[in-house]
């Protein structure tokens, strides 16, 4: 499927807020993960923020926090496919941006943080986070001018005031002139505000609804059950007000077979429903967190029996309500 640009844009933000493939908790409620001095970590999720030699990320289910350290002789590649730790082109450091998806592998240290030795992302998330932040730095700059003007303007007059003061028979005058420089000043300052709320709340996400679609054994067409509940729930969803709304769909598969074929099968359920989605219903791709196949992880019965099983075989559409693009 092919993504244009806006489309891309579209998920770059979304996948900075929204922190991809399989979250469903608000990033605000992830806890810290503290990991044990000397233990060996693998772990995948998305940089919330960024300092100049570590960076903050979230888990893929949203409930984790960890601090990763960058070393000297950290590796940083990209993969040709997806995620895991194998060969691909380096980059530096600085590549490592909000928004992005990656995976890291290192050892803990004694204040709980990740050493990292080996950082790997798909190149398709980094331009995605490179788009992001080319859209978010000059919002930020803007902000940073505001607040430098309102604090200008506040110096400015308190001078107008003390100089006028004491001029005879000007004071009311000067009163006047302070009140209507305040006034403009607090209008400044509740613009900046509201911008920051908007940006902070870009991080901020709120689960609407989980729509489970089912899937036959090893097969990654939408059958007609799986196509009665998404007509089900696009009625329900046209009642709504979806101002804000972002969609995240997220395959998943039983535990038959090899690791590597139940990610590919994932995935193509995934991008099965996705299709449905906007060839049936015109779902706009600039509300799709990019889609995510999870294999036989997280399943949410066992898949000792053949009932377990099947509930594992499933898609996943995740409704989401980001409080940034909705001025919540």
């Amino acid at each position: 499927m092919k993504v244009n640009r806006a489309s891309l844009i579209g998920m770059a933000v979304a996948a900075m807020l929204y922190l991809t493939g399989g979250a469903l908790s608000i990033a605000a409620q992830a806890e810290d993960k503290r990991v044990p001095e000397g233990t060996r970590v693998n772990v995948v999720g998305m940089i919330t923020h960024r300092n100049p030699d570590s960076f903050t990320m979230i888990s893929l289910d949203a409930k984790d926090r960890y601090v990763v350290n960058i070393l000297p002789d950290t590796t940083v590649k990209t993969n040709t496919k997806g995620l895991g730790l194998r060969g691909g082109k380096h980059y530096e450091t600085s590549y490592l941006l909000r928004g992005l998806r990656l995976e890291v592998e290192g050892r803990g240290n004694a204040d709980g943080a990740i050493q990292a030795e080996d950082i790997r992302f798909n190149e398709t998330d980094l331009r995605s986070a490179q788009m992001l932040e080319v859209r978010m730095d000059p919002v930020e700059q803007q902000v940073l001018a505001n607040k430098a003007n309102i604090a200008a303007n506040t110096e400015r007059i308190s001078a107008t005031e003390q100089n006028q003061q004491r001029m005879a028979g000007q004071v009311a005058e000067n009163t006047a002139l302070a009140n209507r420089a305040q006034g403009t000043a607090d209008s400044a300052q509740a613009a900046a505000d509201l911008a920051n709320n908007r940006i902070n709340g870009l991080d901020d996400f709120e689960e609407i609804k989980t729509i489970v679609v089912p899937f036959a054994v090893g097969k990654a067409t939408l059958g007609p059950q799986g196509k009665q509940i998404i007509e089900e729930a696009a009625a329900w969803a046209k009642t709504q007000d979806r101002n804000g709304w972002m969609v995240a769909v997220v395959g998943f598969a039983d535990s038959s077979g090899n690791s590597a074929a139940n990610k590919l099968l994932s995935e193509r359920r995934s991008n099965a429903v996705i299709g449905y989605l906007v060839s049936k219903h015109n779902m706009s791709l600039t509300r799709l967190v990019q889609p995510f196949g999870a294999g036989a992880d997280q399943p949410v019965a066992t898949n000792d029996t053949a009932e377990g099983r099947a509930q594992n075989r499933r898609v996943e559409i995740r409704l989401l309500l980001n409080k940034g693009i909705a001025g919540k």
